[in-house]
């Protein structure tokens, strides 16, 4: 049984890995393996993170994390900045359920949309969220915000063209 609440301070330290471990999955994309090895958010990022009341956890029975969704309110939206679950537990529908709650609590605090920076062709990021009813944005649709999160991501080592923004209407 998995219970998704919202994340406490205490979980901070076992998010890196959850991370580290959804990493993985990395690869089995060669010219992305280099994830895999990537660095995490920091255990003190988490914690700044939770701090904001916008991320969540998917708990086991016993209360460990096996899952976590980390977000911010940024003007009118909720920006999700990770989704990850532990290798071992995907495909179970852990993420979808951090998701929804994510998309639930952002419509319950009148937000206007949901926004996110992800892989454009990786089965488990862009076309994962299009099911969700997010679309690629496009151009001029990119704000400032997005496009200054693509540009720290190109300088980081991201494909830039393999990257993109994502946007969920709310309203």
């Amino acid at each position: 049984m998995i219970t998704i609440r919202p994340a406490r301070a205490e979980d901070a330290g076992a998010l890196p890995s959850i991370e580290q471990s959804a990493g993985e999955a990395f690869r089995t994309i060669p010219e992305l393996a280099w994830l895999a090895d990537g660095d995490n958010i920091s255990a003190e990022r988490h914690r700044a993170l939770i701090a904001g009341g916008a991320c969540w956890v998917a708990a086991e029975e016993k209360g460990r994390p096996v899952g976590f969704l980390s977000a911010g309110i940024e003007g009118d939206a909720l920006h999700i900045s990770e989704l990850d679950v532990r290798l071992d537990r995907q495909g179970s529908g852990i993420g979808r359920a951090l998701l929804e709650r994510a998309v639930a609590d952002a419509r319950r605090r009148g937000l206007v949309a949901v926004t996110l920076t992800t892989f454009r062709a990786v089965a488990w990021n862009a076309p994962f969220y299009r099911k969700f009813g997010f679309r690629i944005l496009e151009g001029a649709e990119i704000d400032g915000r997005l496009t200054g999160l693509l540009g720290d991501e190109a300088e980081h080592g991201m494909p830039s063209d393999q990257r993109c923004a994502m946007r969920l209407d709310l309203r």
